[in-house]
């Protein structure tokens, strides 16, 4: 099936009303996530950042700065902590992404990060282990692209088994990818297995010829890995020059991302985001055993 994204019609935006209700969060959520972000931040690896962070929340209470923020000139301490966010609407997110910029915050207010390092993959250097390429063999699982964002969203906020409930991706930042994938610039992938349950998945925005990671989760074993190692391959197809990650993971490190200084980065993304966008609803276009054999020529 071949993939023409600058001919395809969006789909109409799905209800706010189910939107509203699915993104909702109870007092009781809400309050577990603040406590342990707060103890989160207060971690000693955290904690050397705070004055910094505090005299920036100062001064931009006293004089706000709504322009977007130098990438460049980010702080040491925390590392990449750029600004505070003022306008947190499509037009003004995009053009931070476009800036090298991405938000984040566990504690308001929400802020704007540009990391001294940057996690990128150049889909040359993707790395599919043994195992994995074993098991996408099996043809246990399925993926798919755009079918469920705000599923997708929603579950990358839930809780995770073995983890804190910590989260960045409160009901107001479902809200606004989710407006970002109705305007074509976020997407979705989604992992099924047999039974026809989301087990997995992850979602990004684009910017040109750049997919930058947001965020991923897993109910089965190995299926976001799945799901991302699918969503590379379509990426490498489609002539994107490169997915970034952010900030280095192990998950990203074993497939195959490495750290580039910021600058080269910023570079990269200069040209990068100059080349046609696929604003529009993905489709797969290969089986799980054609990815699986990716790179082995």
């Amino acid at each position: 099936m071949a993939y023409h994204a600058d001919h395809m019609t969006l789909p109409a935006a799905d209800g706010t009303g189910r939107r509203t209700a699915l993104f909702r969060e109870s007092l009781g959520d809400k309050a577990a996530r603040l406590i342990f972000a707060l103890a989160w931040s207060l971690a000693p690896a955290r904690v050397r950042g705070l004055p910094n962070l505090t005299r920036l929340c100062f001064a931009e209470f006293m004089a706000p700065d709504y322009a977007l923020p130098d990438p460049e000139r980010a702080l040491d301490n925390p590392p990449g902590l750029a600004g505070i966010v003022h306008d947190f609407t499509l037009p003004t997110i995009l053009a931070g992404y476009r800036r090298g910029l991405y938000p984040l915050a566990h504690i308001a207010p929400l802020k704007w990060w540009s990391p001294p390092q940057r996690s990128v993959l150049f889909f040359n250097e993707m790395h599919i282990a043994k195992r994995l390429r074993r098991q996408m063999r099996q043809r246990h699982y399925t993926v798919s692209f755009d079918r469920d964002f705000d599923g997708i969203i929603k579950a990358c906020a839930g809780h995770r088994e073995g983890r804190l409930p910590i989260t960045w991706i409160t009901p107001k930042v479902m809200h606004a990818y989710a407006a970002l994938f109705d305007a074509g610039y976020a997407h979705s992938f989604e992992v099924w297995n047999q039974k026809n349950e989301l087990v997995g998945g992850g979602y990004g925005v684009v910017i040109g010829g750049v997919f930058v990671t947001e965020s991923q989760f897993s109910r089965e074993a190995n299926t976001s890995k799945i799901g991302f190692t699918v969503l590379n391959w379509h990426l490498a197809r489609w002539g994107f020059a490169f997915n970034d990650g952010k900030v280095m993971t192990p998950t990203c490190h074993d497939m195959g991302f490495r750290d580039i200084p910021r600058k080269d980065f910023l570079t990269r993304l200069a040209k990068a985001e100059q080349r046609p966008a696929k604003n529009s609803r993905w489709q797969a276009e290969a089986d799980m055993a054609t990815v699986a054999d990716w790179q082995l020529e």
